[in-house]
C-alpha cells in the first residue's frame, strides 16, 4: 500500500514534527510513502519512514534529486502538474498544513475518490479533521486498504 503524503515545502517546525511522525507510523504500518519530494513537510515524511526502515518515493516537479531521504525519485519535470501524478500513486491522502499546491492536491484526491486525512490543514467538504497523526494514519491505513482492494479487482 502506498500513502500520499502532501504539504509545504515551506512549513513551521511543528508541521515538520507532525510529518516525520506521519512517516514513522506510516513506515510501521508497512506502507510506502509517496511525497512531492522536495522539503518541508515532503523531507519530514521521508526522514520519519527511513528512520523507521520504510520506503520513500518522491515525485518531482523538476528534474532535481529530491530530499535526501528519497529511496526512488521520479522526475516529472512537470512543474505543479506532477500533483496528479502523486496524488494517484497513493491509495489514501494524508495533509500537513500547506498552501495552494496541497489544495491542488486535496481537490486531485477528493475528485478521484480518494480518502484525504488533514492535520492543521485546509478546512473542506471531504476532508476528515484528525487531532493526532497516529489518528491520521491509522484513518490512511483503513482507507487505502479498502481504496487498494477495490480497485485491484476492477483491474484500474
Amino acid at each position: 500500500m502506498q500513502i500520499a503524503v502532501v504539504g509545504s515545502a515551506n512549513c513551521s517546525t511543528e508541521e515538520y514534527g507532525v510529518a516525520e511522525t506521519i512517516g514513522r507510523l506510516i513506515a510501521g504500518n508497512h506502507a510506502t510513502v509517496c511525497c512531492g519530494g522536495l522539503g518541508g513537510v515532503m523531507e519530514a515524511v521521508c526522514r520519519g519512514a527511513k528512520e523507521a526502515g520504510g520506503t520513500t518515493v518522491g515525485v518531482i516537479l523538476g528534474t532535481g534529486d529530491g530530499n535526501p531521504y528519497l529511496d526512488v525519485v521520479i522526475r516529472t519535470g512537470m512543474g505543479h502538474a506532477r500533483n496528479v501524478i502523486l496524488v494517484n500513486s497513493g491509495d489514501a491522502v494524508i495533509a500537513v498544513g500547506g498552501g495552494y499546491g496541497t489544495l491542488s492536491e486535496i481537490a486531485v484526491a477528493l475528485k478521484t475518490g480518494k480518502s484525504v486525512f488533514g492535520l492543521c490543514t485546509w478546512e473542506i467538504e471531504g476532508v476528515v479533521a484528525c487531532s493526532t497523526p497516529e489518528e491520521a494514519v491509522s484513518l490512511a491505513v483503513r482507507a487505502g486498504h479498502q481504496y487498494h482492494l477495490s480497485h485491484s479487482r476492477q483491474g484500474l
